[in-house]
């Protein structure tokens, strides 16, 4: 068995590369020669990959949870003391498994995109699946070599170090790895079929419309992979905070900001035509800037919490880089006259004109935070002086640009295609307007005068009206069976309002929670008291928790008002078998309104020092990134055909 699951992981390994290396083979030879290919040599080849995939990830689990430390990947990651969620876990949770992860969750895709093919005349799909075996052939090819996790070690160890401890401390750890692969990996699809689009020298929308769904899955998971790591963040490395312009959070980000844009221009070229060649330059781009998340993620040219371990797969992941921008913009530059659209927005005032100032809009964003991301590694890797570039260049710079974003997503929905007039505007949007005007003043009369945290309200507020009077316009009477008729029936287009009030949401809490949070850091002896954020914060003791793979110290504070105890926060100190440093775990009291976070600074058996916040409406941010998660998956549950504009029923607006 020492041998045999490694055994089996190996060749499940070369058996999913054989898969690629035949699929690509077998897809491009189809859409040049349809006549002389077989869908069942397509089907075959998915298969060895399917079942190559598989048996990686199941050789990887056996071999984690028998305490297998004949392989390398299980000594490195594992030991014998850790609990059986986080070796279930393990298995994505270090370099090559998550390679392993990502192959099999792009051999999911594929298989998907195979049920699609029906036939081998089908050119445009069998090239993308020749596109889809290529970039398998990199990733079963980076498992055979740079990132085996299947290397059989010569002197086994007895025990293992374990994960890393940020990784075996919290549930997030199984949703938050696998949800993000998702997201990244899916966008491979659109890749696929844009290259064999322009292989073929055919534009219009055929492309576009037999990837929407794909788009709208990758998105969805890419935006709930974004919010469940801003939750772990949150929860687990105790600073206080959900985002800090970490260059590992921001190689998920640009991407994220890249494929908003090409989800909306994708809309305008389906339904006027417009664009054409910009889709393309955003679908290379979005690819490219996975695998730039992913090679800066995993190839250790950036300090994170969350990076992996220098290794040799990042030479590897730059080359293919390299690869996807000069292969995919060479063939986009060959074929760009015949595919570029002659049409243009008749005027910035129609909703394709808007979606195109959404889409420079998002393009900027991405590029500034592209920009701050690479600048320190460029300026290392020509000079050799270590700079970083702060949270103050990215709020500088973002935070315009996601207010005018803010209101070009409140007015583009709404606004005709063609031409909008200032009176059809008016109709719109007047109501928004007044209950965008009732809003602020709402909140300056509550005492809040910090000029961002009004206009954001604002701006929130005037979204959700505009949304539900378009709702109320377009549904039939009687209302209360027309409104779902119309949710269900033009998914795609309120799928799309439900993720803008999702963000609007999550503008509101950052903005709320950045300008209006407590801070204070409190050094507190054994029985003493302090006052935070109208409590009053005892230190009252300390106990110990003996766990087979750690050792738990944690502080008991008691926080009472007017004497009455409301929460007792434990924050902790874990110590892992096998690892030299202690890992602070921070305690939250979350509620609707607000959070209490208290994170040890110091601690020592006697005295503490802790570091306190209290944010308002922060479990707000999860609502929000939950519910623009849903309304991805809200869209993409639709029908194509149901993409249709929505109807205005008012003669006024038509």
């Amino acid at each position: 068995m020492t041998l045999v699951t490694p055994a089996v992981g190996w060749v499940g390994t070369l058996l999913g590369l054989s898969g690629s290396v035949a699929l690509a083979v077998f897809g491009f030879r189809a859409q040049r020669r349809p006549d002389r290919a077989r869908r069942g040599q397509l089907r075959f080849a998915v298969g060895c990959m399917l079942a190559g995939a598989l048996l990686a990830m199941g050789a990887l689990e056996v071999a984690l949870l028998t305490d297998n430390f004949a392989v390398s990947y299980v000594a490195e990651n594992h030991s014998r003391a850790t609990p059986l969620l986080f070796t279930i876990t393990g298995a994505w949770s270090a370099l090559g498994g998550s390679i392993v992860l990502w192959a099999l969750v792009l051999t999911g895709y594929t298989a998907v995109v195979l049920r699609q093919v029906r036939d081998t005349e089908d050119r445009l799909g069998t090239g993308a699946l020749g596109v889809l075996g290529v970039v398998s052939v990199f990733f079963f090819g980076l498992v055979s070599t740079v990132a085996n996790p299947f290397r059989i070690l010569p002197d086994p160890p007895a025990d293992g170090p374990g994960p890393n401890p940020i990784l075996a401390d919290h549930l997030m750890v199984a949703f938050h790895p696998p949800v993000l692969y998702l997201g990244f990996v899916g966008f491979t699809v659109p890749f696929a079929f844009a290259m064999s689009a322009l292989v073929l020298r055919r534009g219009g929308v055929d492309w576009l419309r037999r990837t929407r769904r794909a788009n709208l899955v990758a998105w969805s998971f890419l935006t709930g992979g974004l919010v469940l790591g801003a939750w772990w963040s949150y929860e687990v490395l105790g600073w206080g905070g959900y985002w800090a312009w970490d260059p590992v959070e921001n190689a998920a980000l640009i991407p994220w900001l890249v494929a908003t844009a090409f989800v909306h221009s994708a809309v305008v070229q389906v339904k006027r035509g417009m664009l054409q060649a910009w889709n393309f330059v955003l679908v290379i781009a979005t690819f490219a800037l996975t695998i730039l998340g992913t090679f800066l993620t995993r190839s250790g040219v950036v300090a994170s919490v969350h990076s992996f371990t220098e290794s040799g797969i990042g030479p590897a992941f730059l080359g293919f880089l390299v690869l996807v921008l000069a292969g995919g913009f060479t063939l986009f530059a060959l074929r760009g006259e015949r595919i570029a659209s002659t049409s243009r927005p008749e005027s910035l005032a129609s909703r394709e004109g808007l979606f195109l100032v959404n889409n420079l809009l998002l393009t900027v964003f991405a590029f500034v935070v592209l920009t701050g991301t690479l600048y320190p590694i460029l300026v290392e890797a020509l000079t050799g002086d270590q700079i970083s570039v702060g949270r103050p260049f990215f709020d500088r710079m973002t935070v315009p640009l996601a207010f005018a974003l803010l209101l070009a997503m409140g007015v583009g929905p709404f606004t005709p295609y063609r031409h909008a007039t200032p009176r059809v505007l008016w109709v719109r949007l007047r109501i928004p307007l007044l209950a965008a005007s009732a809003a602020a003043a709402a909140v300056v009369l509550a005492g809040i005068h910090s000029p961002g945290v009004v206009a954001v309200v604002a701006i929130a507020i005037g979204i959700a009206a505009a949304s539900v009077r378009q709702l109320l316009v377009t549904a039939p009477k009687p209302r209360w069976t027309g409104i779902p008729r119309v949710l269900y029936g033009q998914r795609a287009y309120w799928g799309g309002q439900l993720a803008h009030l999702g963000l609007a949401l999550v503008a509101v809490v950052i903005a709320v929670s950045g300008a209006l949070a407590t801070r204070a850091t409190v050094t507190l002896d054994r029985g003493e008291t302090g006052e935070f954020a109208g409590y009053q914060v005892t230190f009252e003791r300390t106990a110990r928790h003996q766990r087979p793979d750690r050792a738990s110290t944690e502080a008991h504070i008691a926080f009472r008002k007017e004497g009455q105890l409301a929460w007792t926060a434990r924050p902790r100190l874990n110590t892992f078998a096998n690892q030299p440093q202690s890992v602070g775990q921070p305690d939250v009291w979350e509620s609707p309104a607000r959070d209490i976070y208290v994170a040890l600074a110091r601690f020592e058996p006697d005295r503490v020092s802790l570091n306190l916040y209290r944010y308002p409406l922060m479990s707000w941010l999860w609502a929000g990134g939950a519910l623009m998660a849903a309304g991805g998956c809200w869209a993409w549950s639709g029908r194509t055909r149901h993409t249709r504009e929505v109807p205005e029923r008012v003669a006024a607006d038509a």
